[in-house]
């Protein structure tokens, strides 16, 4: 059986399905043409590492499709030094990224951050912090933070996340809106924030993080 080519994969995949649908920051196409997401899935998953779809994990668990990915880190328009909270790092592929274009990152999640057999993806990377706690709680003794990005799509933020975020610090996330994932960007002012939805495009739904239900009378 011949063995995939991994690095003609991942070429593939910033040329097409990132630089031509808006990933256009040099740092977000560098770092994902260099971090290997073949290491960040299950061995069994490893040929779909580079297709436009998620890539499941375990738990029920799943990996972004890379253009999620790649137009998170566009928009949260991160720049080298700056604090960053990851929000659901699953399996470490976010964090790697982030690490490669010299973010300062503290990784989040509930799932443990372990790969199938049992190992860390993410406790090697140089730039990358390990913190203990629920997603939607965030980590905030490590804050204020400068960027946060939630890897994920969800139906509401968190006042808790919000809180994290220094003035003037950005978020990006994904939002579930009438069955719809919906990248969205925002900027914390004061006390003042809100998301405002930059495109329709799928994402992978974060456990954790469901609207409170209402009842009408």
């Amino acid at each position: 059986m011949t063995e995939p080519n991994f690095a003609a994969m991942r070429a593939a995949m910033v040329e097409n399905q990132l630089r031509t649908s808006d990933v256009n920051d040099v740092r977000v196409i560098a770092a994902m043409a260099q971090v290997p997401r073949e290491a960040f899935v299950p061995v069994t998953r490893q040929a779909m590492a580079y297709i436009d779809r998620p890539v499941p994990l375990a738990d029920g668990r799943a990996l972004n499709p890379p253009l999620a990915t790649g137009r998170l880190l566009t928009e949260a328009a991160v720049r080298r030094g700056e604090k960053v909270l990851l929000v659901g790092a699953a399996t470490g592929y976010t964090a790697a990224l982030l690490a490669a274009m010299g973010a300062q990152v503290t990784a989040v999640d509930d799932a443990a951050l372990l790969t199938p057999d049992g190992t860390s993806s993410v406790a090697p990377l140089a730039g990358v912090t390990l913190a203990p706690g629920t997603l939607a709680g965030g980590a905030p003794a490590n804050g204020p933070y400068a960027v946060i990005i939630i890897d994920g799509a969800i139906e509401e933020v968190p006042g808790a996340l919000v809180e994290q975020l220094g003035d003037g610090g950005r978020m990006a996330t994904g939002l579930i809106d009438k069955g719809v994932t919906r990248l969205a960007i925002g900027r914390k002012s004061g006390d003042a924030f809100g998301l405002t939805h930059v495109a329709d495009i799928e994402m992978v739904v974060l456990p954790g993080f469901a609207r409170p239900k209402t009842f009408v009378f």
